[in-house]
């Protein structure tokens, strides 16, 4: 290819990518269009809980949890992908699922709280802490029991595209409980330092998990899905069986409802989406 072909195809390419940016600028919530809404909470929950397990990378407390923090996250960000397309095709305008991944600002995200966290306590965003790998396991069991539940109502969902991606994403999800399901029984019913920082990190991640219920009634209706609310029971009473086999204590109801799904996010979310995002940002409209 020449010179000029390529400088005409690099700006082709760069003009795609303002035509697809501008696109996204409106895309804030809470956002109206039900598919839409909810393939972008769903997507962008499980980059970030992608991105917060692959931190592991290298790091796990044994080389076999590496591989398998590292598949969790295979899965999870090849779930991102397939919603990410979907809603991508409602955006139109060139929009991409590298677009909607990399290209929004972290008050444009409607992930849930939850996922955001870091892997340790309590802590203030300009502080720093080792990571505490019983944190990852209950944010992963918290979570994977309640998408047991949401990717089987989708499974009937009136969107065809929602419906083939939870179709797979059912089967992930097993794998995602029973991983973190081991490992809650290892850590809780192990020794007395495991077990202390397991219920400890029970306890920190618990009031987070008030968001799962908080679901839009309109968009369940018009996608003809029930809401969160509605296995709310099922996954306190399954959760509840997992904590005390474990020789864990389960943690009362209550406590901070964040509203990650409608923008509003931890500061812990900011520095994660700069970091994410920081490469394609340094180099807008490349081709990889």
């Amino acid at each position: 290819m020449t010179d000029s072909a390529l400088a005409v195809q690099a700006k082709t390419a760069a003009s795609a990518h303002l035509t697809a940016q501008a696109a996204i600028k409106s895309i804030a919530p809470p956002i109206a269009d039900p598919v839409l809404a909810l393939a972008l909470h769903l997507a962008d929950t499980a980059l970030i809980q992608a991105q917060r397990n692959a931190e592991w990378c290298g790091h796990g407390p044994v080389i076999e949890e590496d591989i398998a923090l590292s598949n969790l996250s295979l899965d999870l960000l090849g779930q991102a992908r397939l919603l990410y397309q979907l809603a991508a095709q409602r955006v139109g305008h060139g929009c991409t699922e590298d677009t909607l991944a990399y290209w929004r600002d972290a008050e444009q995200f409607t992930n849930l709280t939850l996922v955001e966290l870091p892997h340790s306590g309590p802590l203030a965003p300009s502080a720093a802490a080792d990571r505490d790998y019983a944190v990852t396991i209950a944010r992963n069991h918290l979570l994977a029991h309640h998408m047991a539940h949401r990717w089987a109502s989708l499974l009937s969902c009136t969107d065809a595209g929602l419906a083939a991606v939870a179709e797979r994403a059912v089967k992930e999800n097993r794998y995602h409980l029973r991983h973190s399901r081991d490992w809650l029984l290892r850590l809780g019913d192990g020794t007395v330092q495991s077990h202390a920082r397991m219920q400890a990190a029970v306890n920190h991640l618990w009031p987070y998990t008030q968001e799962f219920w908080l679901d839009d009634a309109a968009t369940c209706a018009a996608l003809g899905v029930a809401p969160s609310g509605t296995w709310h029971a099922a996954w306190h009473q399954a959760v509840s069986d997992d904590l005390l086999a474990a020789t864990l204590a389960v943690p009362p109801e209550g406590g901070a409802v964040s509203g990650g799904r409608f923008g509003q996010h931890s500061e812990h979310l900011t520095r994660l989406v700069a970091e994410m995002q920081s490469l394609a940002r340094a180099h807008p409209g490349a081709q990889w």
